[in-house]
């Protein structure tokens, strides 16, 4: 599906990022994986053990000079940049909104919002220059509900809803198909954590409940979406919110 395509996975370290870049790089893309953590090598270098073509490059995408030399990276190892999944982003501090501080508020929508601009702003001008290409951003069932004790993460996967539209709009009839995929609870290490988190066990527990397919999600299975999202399969989905969520919001 995805043959010789180069593409960007940013929170590739883990989760459904890793588990997108695996997929991406079976379909026959040239994943360049980016994380701010170290680990991210280790999943370029599983994709390359299995016959794949993978980098890794480290990078901070609530800073835009960060952002920016990976884009600068990419098209320097591969010569242009035909698809992104813009992933990576940070957990709830699990607190009431009365307790949030600033700096908590502030790093969330540094790095689940404005990150995810900084990104579509410096692949834009990549893909434009290439003749066009796809962007995927994880937002959230989150995006059109909300939970207790999570309100700057829902604010952020609020706003990058409206921004995957807005960028839709802006660049569909210059080549640039933008999409979001929006996982309800999929049991990824942050998940995990949230989980056991004492204040949100038992909350966890009501959400299953609210799964009409009966379990939470694996992360390959939003990587699926992902990854027909980055193809030609999906020539003619722009500005579409994809749910992968078990049937979390019908209920």
């Amino acid at each position: 599906m995805l043959n010789d395509r180069v593409i960007i996975v940013t929170g590739g370290a883990g989760g459904i990022g890793r588990a997108t870049a695996l997929l991406l790089a079976d379909a026959g893309a040239r994943v360049v994986v980016s994380d701010l953590s170290d680990s991210g090598e280790e999943t370029a270098a599983a994709i390359r053990e299995r016959g794949g073509q993978a980098s890794f490059v480290k990078a901070d995408i609530g800073r835009e000079a960060d952002v920016a030399a990976l884009v600068d990276e990419t098209l320097s190892i591969h010569g242009r940049l035909d698809g992104a999944f813009n992933n990576a982003g940070v957990e709830q501090a699990v607190l009431p909104l009365h307790e949030l501080s600033i700096e908590q508020w502030e790093h969330a929508l540094r790095i689940d919002l404005t990150g995810v601009f900084l990104c579509i702003k410096h692949q834009v001008r990549a893909m434009l220059a290439g003749g066009g290409g796809s962007i995927v951003n994880t937002a959230s069932a989150l995006g059109e509900v909300a939970i207790p004790r999570a309100a700057e993460y829902v604010t952020a996967k609020h706003g990058v809803i409206g921004l995957t539209r807005a960028a839709a709009l802006e660049y569909g009839a210059l080549g640039v198909r933008v999409n979001a995929v929006l996982p309800g609870i999929i049991r990824t290490p942050m998940i995990e954590r949230a989980i056991e988190h004492p204040d949100f066990s038992a909350f966890f527990d009501k959400l299953l409940e609210h799964h009409p397919i009966g379990r939470f999600g694996q992360p390959p299975e939003v990587g699926e979406a992902v990854k027909w999202l980055l193809s030609d399969a999906a020539s003619f989905v722009t500005g579409a919110m994809i749910a992968v969520d078990g049937g979390y919001r019908v209920l």
